[in-house]
Order: C-alpha cells, then sequence, then structure tokens
C-alpha cells in the first residue's frame, strides 16, 4: 500500500522567485485528504544535475513521486528524458498523443510547430495521463526498485491543466491504491477578532493529540485554524464533526466561516437569508468595503451602496454629519462616526448602516489621534453603537483591517452576537 508523496516542483521561474509555486500547495492537500504523509516538497531549477538528483532524493524517500513543471516543448523542458535516465528507461515516441496535439493546433488554426512533438515522448511503459486543456499529456510510471515499487507521476506545470488531471485521474489511482487504508480529513475554521496566541489558548485542551491535530496559520488580516484527523471512512467523518463542535463551542464567536469563505461572502449570505439591507459610509477605506460586497455575486439584492465621504465637506453634504459635531470632536471621532452611520442609513434606505473613518498614515496624526486611529459605527433599529480602535500596520494594512472589522461588525449584529472588541487591537 502506498503510504508517503514526495513533491518535486521544477522551473527556473519558481526558484528565482518569478512565480509562486501553488502547485505544490495544492498536491500536499490532496494527498493528505486521501491518507498519505508528505514525505518532502522539493524545489529545484532546469538544471539536469539537480533534477536527477532531486529525484533520486524523493525516491528514497517516498513511495509516490509527483512532479510539475518541465515537460513542455522547449530546450529547458528537462523532465521526461531525465525521469527516463533515472528510471534507466528508453524514451519512446506515442503516435496517439502526437495525433492529438497536432488535433489540437489545428483546432486554433495554428500551425504545429515541430518541438511540439516532444511531448508526445514518454519513458517506456509510461501510463499517459489525459489533458484535455493543454499539449502536454501527464504520465505514470510504476518503477520496481531495491526499495520496492515507486511511483513516478509527471504533471504539466500549468495550474488550470494540472489540477483537472489530479481530479481526473491521479486521485482516483491514489484512492484505488489505498483500498480501505486511514482518511486524513481536515476543516479549516476562518477566524478574525483574537490573535493566534489568543486561540491557542482558548482551545487548549479541548483535542487530545490521539483525536486530531491543530494547526495556526496568520493569513492577514484573519487567522486560519486547521483540524486534521485520521481514520476509516466514516470513523474519521464523524470524529472531525465531533472535534468541530467542541472547537466551535469554545471560540464560536470568533469562527466566521469555513474553507476558504470569505467575510464579505459570509455577510452577503447573512444579509440574504435575514432579508435585511446594508448601506455603508466610508472615509480612510476609500470605498474597500463596498468593493469586498461587490465582489460577491448578487450582491445588488442586499446592498444599496457606499458612500465615501473623505473630506469633512463631504461628510456633511452626503451624509448630514453636523459641522459642530465635526469641529468639536473632529473627523476622526466617535461622535462624528455615528452620525455618519446614522446618515448613511437614512440616505441609502437600509436596515443597517455601517461607517468608519480614521488616520491610515503616513500623515495626518495628532499627538491623541496617532496613525492607525480608527472609530467605527454601526446603526440599525436598535440605535446606534460607536467604538475607537487603535490599529497597526501600513496605510494598506490599516485600510484592510478596518474593512475586516466592519464587515464583522455587520456580521455580528446579524446573528445577535456582542460587537468585536477585537482583543488582538490596543484601543
Amino acid at each position: 500500500m502506498i503510504e508517503r508523496v514526495a513533491i518535486l516542483s521544477t522551473g527556473d521561474e519558481i526558484t528565482t522567485g518569478k512565480v509562486v509555486d501553488t502547485n505544490a500547495n495544492y498536491i500536499a492537500n490532496k494527498f493528505v485528504e486521501a491518507g498519505l504523509e508528505v514525505a518532502t516538497v522539493i524545489t529545484v531549477g532546469d538544471v539536469a544535475e539537480r533534477i536527477v538528483w532531486a529525484w533520486r532524493q524523493a525516491m528514497e524517500q517516498a513511495d509516490v513521486i509527483v512532479s510539475t513543471g518541465g515537460i513542455g516543448p522547449t530546450a529547458d523542458d528537462l523532465t521526461t528524458e531525465l525521469v527516463a535516465k533515472v528510471a534507466g528507461l528508453e524514451l519512446t515516441f506515442s503516435e496517439e498523443v502526437a495525433e492529438n496535439i497536432r488535433r489540437l493546433f489545428a483546432s486554433f488554426n495554428r500551425v504545429m510547430p515541430e518541438n511540439n512533438l516532444k511531448q508526445a515522448q514518454f519513458p517506456a511503459g509510461a501510463v499517459i495521463v489525459p489533458n484535455h486543456l493543454g499539449t502536454a499529456p501527464g504520465y505514470r510510471l510504476d518503477l520496481d526498485t531495491p526499495h520496492g515499487t515507486k511511483h513516478l507521476i509527471v504533471l504539466p506545470g500549468v495550474p488550470r491543466e494540472m489540477k483537472p488531471m489530479m481530479e481526473e485521474t491521479v486521485l482516483p489511482w491514489v484512492r484505488e491504491m489505498r483500498g480501505g487504508g486511514d482518511l486524513f480529513l481536515t476543516r479549516t475554521f476562518q477566524t478574525f477578532g483574537i490573535s493566534e496566541s489568543g486561540l491557542d489558548e482558548m482551545i487548549a485542551g479541548t483535542i487530545d493529540e490521539d483525536e486530531g491535530r491543530l494547526a495556526f496559520r496568520a493569513n492577514f488580516p484573519q487567522i486560519s485554524m486547521r483540524v486534521t484527523v485520521r481514520g476509516k471512512p466514516g470513523e474519521a467523518e464523524q470524529r472531525l464533526d465531533g472535534l468541530s463542535e467542541r472547537i466551535r463551542d469554545k471560540i464560536g464567536a470568533y469562527v466566521y466561516g469555513e474553507g476558504d469563505v470569505t467575510m464579505e461572502e459570509v455577510v452577503g449570505r447573512l444579509l440574504t437569508d435575514s432579508g435585511k439591507t446594508l448601506g455603508v459610509a466610508e472615509a480612510c477605506s476609500g470605498g474597500l468595503v463596498g468593493h469586498r460586497l461587490t465582489n460577491v455575486p448578487g450582491s445588488s439584492t442586499y446592498f444599496r451602496g457606499s458612500l465615501v465621504a473623505y473630506s469633512d465637506a463631504a461628510k456633511a453634504q452626503l451624509l448630514g454629519v453636523e459641522p459642530q459635531t465635526l469641529e468639536r470632536h473632529g473627523a476622526v471621532s466617535e461622535a462624528v462616526v455615528g452620525e455618519m452611520a446614522s446618515g448613511v442609513r437614512e440616505r441609502l434606505a437600509s436596515d443597517i448602516g455601517i461607517a468608519m473613518t480614521g488616520i491610515a498614515g503616513p500623515d495626518g496624526a495628532t499627538e491623541d489621534k496617532p496613525v492607525g486611529t480608527a472609530c467605527l459605527a454601526l446603526a440599525n433599529d436598535a440605535g446606534v453603537v460607536s467604538r475607537r480602535y487603535k490599529l497597526w500596520g501600513n496605510r494598506d494594512w490599516i485600510k484592510t483591517l478596518i474593512s475586516q472589522l466592519a464587515l464583522d461588525w455587520v456580521r455580528r449584529a446579524l446573528l445577535g452576537l456582542p460587537i468585536n472588541e477585537a482583543s488582538f487591537i490596543r484601543r
């Protein structure tokens, strides 16, 4: 039974930092979910001797070796000939694959360069992994070695081609090879409003080591918390559900979603389910909250609009903020932001009004209002609530953080939760 996988990513574009290697992350997640341990991840440039070294290292550590990249038609695409060298095999030519490549070029009304026929060469005995989106098919080579059978899987480096090949061919083969083996199942909780160390403290003692594993990842502005369990099909799912329930009991108010969901998607879903509408008044965020909300398809059903009132005059004219309030308290104050929230709710006829103002820097600070000072307010049928925060970071970070904080306020209001006092933010 296959137990361990090694992942190889090849290409100078990766080792020089020109391209971020997202393939290894995707492949690792998929194999872990299938119950395999990731033994190593190796990145190597387009240098023949280094690629050979990487393959040999990987074969020493794993049963399955998955490589992406290096199977294009150009001279620096070396993977296939070097796999054949490592395996001690001759290259063979597939007329069927060559004809598929010719047909693909013809469908685009293009003449096929002769060097594309390089992509129809494979080590002897390789099993083709079809690529329905590009000219470079992958392959699997089952190789008997003194250390047992090694399964070499070679895929293109283009993610949009590689991922369907994984889903349609590679992963079904993995599941077949694994048979009734254990599964690794994961669930990721997206949290906001508490630090990584704060989460760790709250969750301490909730999960025993033999039940599952927890991992935290700071992914500004949220913290992702992943729980992983291992077990037989059915048993693993049941245990993961039980652990997830315990986690939510401990930190539920800080969890805004699971998986890759965004705060704006969660807020949109809650607004839709409740039949409520939202109006936004923005100053230092410069329209970022509105931008995030409109990134969600269907947001026109609940999002009335965003008024960007950057200057004092705009706050008065667009939102009805009283001039004396501005003069007495200043634009960055709980009093002003409260009137902004009420004003946008009234002018846009929304059920909820959320407003924010602040000093994103690097200029505009005073002794009592340093860079990072931010004020938020929310207005609804229950009245108006406002808070002052001290945020950190550069201008972009402050804008991002205040937009996330504003959306979290809306989420909490819709769920009947107390507003986020944000223990990770100095007030």
